[in-house]
């Protein structure tokens, strides 16, 4: 069985570069989209061009004052002060010129999804360009300048009425999102990542659970540093179709972020291609069971762009389009261009070696630690369902 989904891409996604040291890279975009090209799992007829996200719908999440900051960044007209204010020119997010354009670029993409899935033109859209879960409404954090799903589910709520489940595989916490509905019953929130105790942005306590009318509709799965794929998967499989199955969603937006393989130089978990097998494996089952197939997939974090973030991504796509897995051997073709910019060998195979993984020694401490947390998570679910 094939569905129909279409690939959100443009050129102007690489535009968005803070500088050469940074470790946000786009260039993972293009790196999946060809090695999916070189498998001929993608075409020109899957490829769906995005619109650039006008300042009104940005504004549709983020404060206009906000917005005229960024642009005044852009060309280099933004004061020391109300850069500090609005949280740009950081090491985590530096300015660089016309990084207005290159963001709305990517919230276009994400909003040309939206629009593809919910007025019938496709099942299925991906973005990866977007995924910018830390961006807030007056301020950027963590390699986020503009907040394209948050943007994108209050689009979905005026435009389309629609009640929105946002799942975050990222390894950070998916903090802007949750906030921005925090307090919107017709929102749900999951985010499963590693424990803030250890990792930006130190939020996503499983306590954490909404306010007012929103209060139990924000979710929250902090696993152990160095969890391996058995444990995630198992709490994770767990938690969203007890989750989903609770909220019943019109619609399913998923971020996900690709830095929880242990390959990744900014994280402590240990998964490896495995959960990235499954992750969108869960999606398109829950989508078409409660959604009619209705699901956009976004990108996130990733900073091993050469021998995770393409492999992860592109799976999102295999099931999106053709609802199984790519399997075997990558394409020589794609290894023989891209080795020579890659300081480390390049996979041979889609999945992952299972000794790939260091040996950890408190497996089964972490696994019963997660186990726990995931009780607690699905005693509340219960809880508002009583």
């Amino acid at each position: 069985m094939t569905c129909h989904a279409k690939f959100i891409f443009s050129d102007s996604f690489l535009n968005y570069h803070f500088n050469e040291d940074h470790p946000f890279n786009q260039k993972r975009i293009l790196l999946t989209k060809e090695l999916l090209e070189s498998k001929e799992l993608l075409s020109s007829k899957d490829l769906l061009s995005p619109r650039q996200a006008t300042d009104e719908e940005l504004m549709l999440f983020h404060d206009h004052a906000y917005v005229e900051a960024v642009k005044q960044a852009s060309t280099g007209l933004l004061a020391d002060e109300d850069a500090v204010e609005f949280g740009l020119d950081t090491e985590d997010t530096p300015i660089f010129q016309n990084m207005h354009d290159a963001s709305a670029s990517l919230v276009g993409g994400t909003l040309s999804a939206v629009d593809a899935v919910l007025t019938g033109q496709a099942s299925h859209a991906l973005n990866l360009g977007g995924g910018l879960h830390h961006g807030f409404k007056r301020k950027a954090a963590g390699f986020c300048i503009y907040n394209d799903g948050a943007v994108a589910i209050r689009y979905i709520r005026e435009k389309y009425n629609l009640r929105v489940l946002y799942v975050d595989t990222d390894a950070h916490h998916g903090d802007g999102v949750q906030w921005g509905f925090y307090d919107d019953p017709n929102v749900c929130t999951f985010s499963i990542h590693e424990t803030g105790r250890y990792l930006f942005p130190g939020t996503g306590n499983v306590n954490e659970r909404g306010i007012k009318s929103g209060h139990g509709y924000a979710f929250n799965l902090p696993i152990d540093a160095f969890t391996e794929d058995n444990s995630f998967l198992h709490v994770y499989t767990s938690a969203l179709r007890e989750i989903t199955a609770f909220f019943k969603p019109d619609v399913i937006v998923t971020q996900n972020g690709a830095d929880a393989h242990c390959y990744d130089p900014l994280t402590h978990l240990c998964a490896t291609m495995s959960i990235y097998e499954k992750i969108p494996a869960l999606a398109h089952e829950l989508a078409h069971q409660y959604c009619n197939g209705k699901w956009i997939a976004l990108g996130g974090g990733g900073y091993d762009i050469w021998r995770v973030v393409p492999r992860a991504w592109g799976q999102i796509w295999n099931i999106m389009k053709h609802n199984q897995l790519a399997t075997g051997a990558l394409p020589e073709k794609w290894k023989n261009k891209w080795q020579k910019y890659s300081k480390t060998p390049l996979p041979d195979y889609w999945s992952d070696s299972a000794n790939i993984v260091p040996h950890i020694p408190r497996k089964q401490e972490i696994s019963e630690k997660n186990n726990n947390t995931l009780l607690q998570l699905l005693k509340y679910t219960k809880k508002i369902e009583m």
